[in-house]
């Protein structure tokens, strides 16, 4: 008989916060600029040179504890962390190893098999290395300390997760509550979130932990569910075939879809840890975090009541639009404009989601106004422009945020609510189709839908469908 096996995972997640400027320096942390372009003698770790701390880090990292429910360190410490790498100026990071600055929180997930707690077991901050840049052409290695001295925070979480479902589940809370709280914009595309991935397996109802293996800066959620999958077979064929898991940090290869050993963790580096001589300890008073726990926005269990209490809309439409800050900012906003909220939710939940779908674009790459988007609505809701005409115009702001006002001014695209005008056209489009007629007054009511279809083609698609289905009947 077969062992059933578990898995066991833990994440290391590291978070680029979204300040102007770096953790130690007055550096900008603008992402794309050009190579070392946003350095100085502090992030480039020049002798004799001293960090400054920004306040800002604090405050994103106890904004981050608090929403995630941890312990607040109230007096922290920053520590050095000594290894020599080409992208790492001064030969040590700046992190927190001893006191970080929230511990022992958590966070609630809903996966198939229900809702579960994930421990963190603390979320310390820490300054960002630079970035390696291989040519491969000149078999050379450059450098790009724009990264380096960017503010990070690591949560670290407990290895409470079973299932590549649960760290997705996990990961992507995480994201949406940092999103709301404005601490990063969590572009995992652009390394501003990334994440570690500590796996073991066990057989199933043992206590012990089996040994573990690190997947390093996986890029991806799709490429985290498929290297956990990967990473599961392979130690479960190892253990099966008498072999031994190496405790060992290996590289996911997602495009040949399997991993490789960078190094083992058996003669890991000690990083000779000491007390950072540069900065003072961090003392945060009662009445800042009391500052901090008032300032802190509301979060999407919140949200989500409250759309169900004042706006009335169903469940599901409202865990849709609370699940990014950018969707719930565009639904309030376009609802302030226009008091319509059951209708701007329909918009969201049936074009909105149909175009970023067609254009494989995430909701935070959504680029149109609340202003342009109430309008679309109201010409609409005022019967100015009939449904087909709407969908058409919301499309131009969906891509290019039209004015739609002057768009159909411009295009001709008001609805023609003229009934001489109409019934002009109506007794053309039946004089031209006797034989629908004849099947609709033999009884076949759907024969109206073309006669109605045939009226809207000769109008342009500029005619209420209503108003003409109402005066075809009239008129046969």
């Amino acid at each position: 008989m077969s062992k059933e096996y578990e898995t066991v995972i833990g994440l290391e997640v590291h978070v680029e916060l979204a300040t102007k400027t770096k953790i130690f320096c007055s550096c900008s942390t603008a992402f794309g600029s050009a190579p070392n372009t946003h350095t100085c003698p502090v992030c480039t770790g020049m002798p004799g040179s001293l960090p400054v701390l920004n306040k800002k880090v604090v405050e994103h990292a106890l904004a981050v504890g608090l929403a995630t429910g941890c312990k607040i360190n109230q007096y922290s410490k920053f520590d050095r962390k000594n290894y020599f790498y080409p992208d790492n100026p001064q030969n040590y990071q700046i992190s927190q190893l001893y006191l970080p600055i929230c511990h022992d929180g958590g966070i609630e997930i809903e996966t198939e098999s229900g809702k579960k707690t994930i421990g963190i077991h603390e979320i310390h901050m820490e300054e960002d290395a630079g970035k390696l840049v291989h040519d491969d052409w000149e078999e050379v290695s450059l450098v790009d300390y724009n990264r380096s001295g960017v503010p990070l925070i690591e949560i670290v979480s407990e290895p409470d997760m079973r299932s590549a479902e649960e760290v997705i589940a996990y990961l992507e809370k995480l994201r949406m509550i940092i999103q709301y709280l404005e601490a990063s914009d969590c572009k995992m595309q652009e390394g501003s979130m990334r994440a570690d991935v500590n796996i073991s397996v066990r057989e199933q109802g043992a206590e012990a932990f089996g040994t573990r293996t690190e997947m390093k800066n996986i890029g991806s959620f799709k490429a985290i569910a498929r290297a956990i999958e990967a990473e599961t077979v392979r130690q479960i064929d190892l253990i099966e075939s008498g072999e031994r898991v190496v405790q060992e940090t290996r590289r996911w290869n997602d495009q040949q879809g399997y991993s490789y050993a960078m190094r083992s963790k058996e003669d890991a580096q000690d990083y000779r840890y000491f007390p950072e001589p540069d900065l003072l300890p961090l003392v945060i008073s009662d009445a800042y975090l009391q500052q901090l726990k008032d300032r802190q926005p509301e979060l999407q269990d919140e949200k989500f009541a409250r759309y169900l209490s004042e706006f009335g809309l169903p469940e599901y439409d409202a865990k849709i639009l609370t699940s990014t800050k950018k969707l719930a900012d565009l639904f309030e906003d376009t609802v302030k404009l226009c008091g319509k909220p059951k209708k701007v939710s329909n918009w969201l939940m049936g074009e909105t989601m149909r175009l970023l779908k067609e254009h494989e674009m995430d909701p935070e790459d959504l680029g149109f106004s609340p202003g342009n988007f109430a309008k679309v609505i109201d010409l609409a809701e005022t019967g100015t422009i009939n449904g087909t005409v709407a969908k058409e115009v919301f499309e131009q702001v969906f891509t290019s945020d039209i004015d739609p006002e002057q768009y159909v001014e411009e295009h001709g695209l008001k609805t023609v609510n003229d009934e001489g005008a109409l019934r002009d056209v109506i007794a053309k489009v039946i004089q031209e189709h006797p034989k629908s007629v004849e099947d609709y007054r033999g009884g076949k009511e759907k024969a109206i839908g073309f006669l109605v279809g045939q009226t809207m083609k000769a109008m342009k698609g500029k005619a209420d469908p209503g108003i003409v289905n109402k005066i075809l009947k009239e008129m046969l």
